[in-house]
C-alpha cells in the first residue's frame, strides 16, 4: 500500500470518527446547555484522532466488529479529550491554546472546564458499558483496560509524576516510566480495545501487539518533546515550547535533540519488528507507527 493509500484511509477514518463523536456526544441544545456546548467544543473539529485510528488498525488484525470499534474509538478519544481539558487548566499547565483555538477554560470558564472533563470521562465508560455485540468477557476486559490506562496507575498517575517533576532532574528510566503512564498507557489501551473487538489472539500474538503499543506510545512522547523543543506550534496546535518554559524534564532536555530523534526512530524500528508476526494484516498499524514518528522530522 502506498503513502497516498494510507493518507486516504486515515482521512476517511477521521471523517468517520468525527461523525460518530458528533452523534455520541450530548446533543447541542440539551440541558445543561453550557456544559454540553462546552463538551462538544472540547472534542469536535480538531486533532489527528491518532488513538481512534489505532483502535481501527488494531481491530483490522483480528477481524473486529465495526460497531464495537466505533464505540471503543469514541471512548478512548473522549478520555484523551478530557485529559487535554484538565491538562490545560491554570492549576496544571495553564495553557491558552489547544488545537488552534482557545482552551476550554479560556472560552468558557475554569469551573465549566473542570466539569467538561468529568462529563467526557464518565461518558466514555457509559458508552463502553452499553451493548457492543461482543462477548461479555471481552467487553469487561475493555472496560478494565481503559479504566486502568486512565487512572492513577496510568495517565492520571503519569500526570501527577509530571507535575511533581517540574524543576527536578529525572534519570532516563524515571522519565520513561512517567511517560509509559502519562502518554503511553492510553495509546496501549487504544490498541488493546481494538484487539478485544475481534477474534481472540494467542498469547504470543497478544504480547507482540502489546510490545508494539508500548514502543509506539513512548515514541509518540519523544516526538512530542522534539516538537516542543523546536517550538513547532503549527504542528502541535498548542503553545510552543511550553514544557521548556515550565522547566519540565523531557527527552530533549535529558538527551539532546539529535539523540531524542534517534531514540524515536529506534522505538519505531522496534515497534515495526514486533508486527512481523501479523503479516499484511498489520499494515495500517505499521503505517501509523511511521506517521507518529515522521510528523516531527
Amino acid at each position: 500500500m502506498t503513502q497516498t493509500d494510507f493518507t486516504h484511509w486515515a482521512n476517511q477514518q477521521q471523517l468517520h470518527i468525527e461523525q460518530v463523536l458528533t452523534q455520541r456526544l450530548p446533543k447541542a441544545g440539551t440541558a445543561p446547555l453550557r456544559l454540553h456546548d462546552a463538551m462538544r467544543y472540547a472534542v469536535l473539529g480538531g486533532g489527528k484522532r491518532v488513538r481512534p485510528l489505532l483502535v481501527y488498525a488494531s481491530g483490522a488484525i483480528c477481524n473486529a466488529q465495526p460497531a464495537a470499534m466505533d464505540v471503543a474509538a469514541v471512548a478512548v478519544e473522549l478520555i484523551h479529550a478530557y485529559s487535554l481539558v484538565h491538562d490545560d487548566l491554570p492549576c496544571m499547565d495553564n495553557d491558552v491554546m489547544r488545537r488552534g483555538k482557545p482552551t476550554v477554560h479560556v472560552e468558557y470558564d475554569e469551573a465549566t472546564a473542570l466539569l467538561v472533563g468529568d462529563g467526557l470521562q464518565t461518558l466514555a465508560f457509559e458508552l463502553l458499558s452499553g451493548e457492543l455485540g461482543i462477548g461479555g468477557k471481552a467487553q469487561l476486559a475493555m472496560l478494565h483496560a481503559l479504566a486502568q490506562a486512565s487512572g492513577s496507575h496510568g495517565m492520571v498517575g503519569g500526570q501527577a509524576i509530571d507535575l511533581a517533576s517540574v524543576g527536578q532532574a529525572l534519570s532516563l528510566p524515571e522519565l520513561e516510566q512517567m511517560h509509559i503512564r502519562k502518554t503511553g498507557a492510553l495509546i496501549r489501551a487504544a490498541i488493546t480495545l481494538g484487539r478485544l473487538c475481534g477474534n481472540t489472539l494467542s498469547d504470543e500474538h497478544s504480547a507482540k501487539l502489546d510490545h508494539f503499543a508500548k514502543c509506539i506510545g513512548l515514541a509518540f512522547q519523544v516526538v512530542d518533546d522534539v516538537l516542543d523543543a523546536e517550538a513547532s506550534s503549527a504542528t502541535l496546535g498548542k503553545t510552543a515550547g511550553k514544557d521548556a518554559a515550565n522547566d519540565k524534564p523531557t527527552y530533549v532536555s535529558l538527551m539532546g535533540l539529535k539523540q531524542a530523534r534517534q531514540l524515536a526512530q529506534e522505538l519505531e524500528a522496534d515497534a515495526l519488528a514486533s508486527l512481523a508476526i501479523f503479516g499484511d494484516k498489520a499494515q495500517r498499524l505499521s503505517q501509523l507507527a511511521q506517521f507518529i514518528v515522521s510528523r516531527s522530522f
